[in-house]
């Protein structure tokens, strides 16, 4: 198991939004992220920036590279475009983050 960590960005005012569309997240998109592979998937906001944080454990199996393709996450990514930065393909702007430190 391997834990992949990035940063996202919200667009201001949207906060409650994009809370409430994770609180009510398609059942279809949750079996599709956990059939490839990812648990245990937390994202944390920085209020003040609007930068979220996301956290995911990865199966040695994992199949996420390959989500991008599926077309529940597409539809995902085009529900979620409006209220945060994306690339024109809707994906969100993520940059991955390195770890630095881990207490278990």
């Amino acid at each position: 198991m391997t834990r992949h960590a990035f940063k996202m960005k919200l667009k201001p005012g949207v906060v409650a939004e994009y809370k409430k569309r994770h609180d009510e997240i398609w059942p279809e998109l949750a079996r599709e992220l956990r059939a490839a592979g990812i648990s245990d998937y937390s994202i944390f906001l920085d209020e003040e920036t609007l930068t979220l944080f996301a956290v995911q454990k990865l199966s040695e199996t994992n199949t996420a590279a390959g989500l991008p393709q599926t077309a529940v996450v597409k539809k995902w990514w085009a529900y979620m475009a409006p209220l945060m930065e994306v690339q024109p393909d809707n994906a969100p702007v993520c940059t991955a983050l390195a770890e630095v430190f881990h207490l278990e």
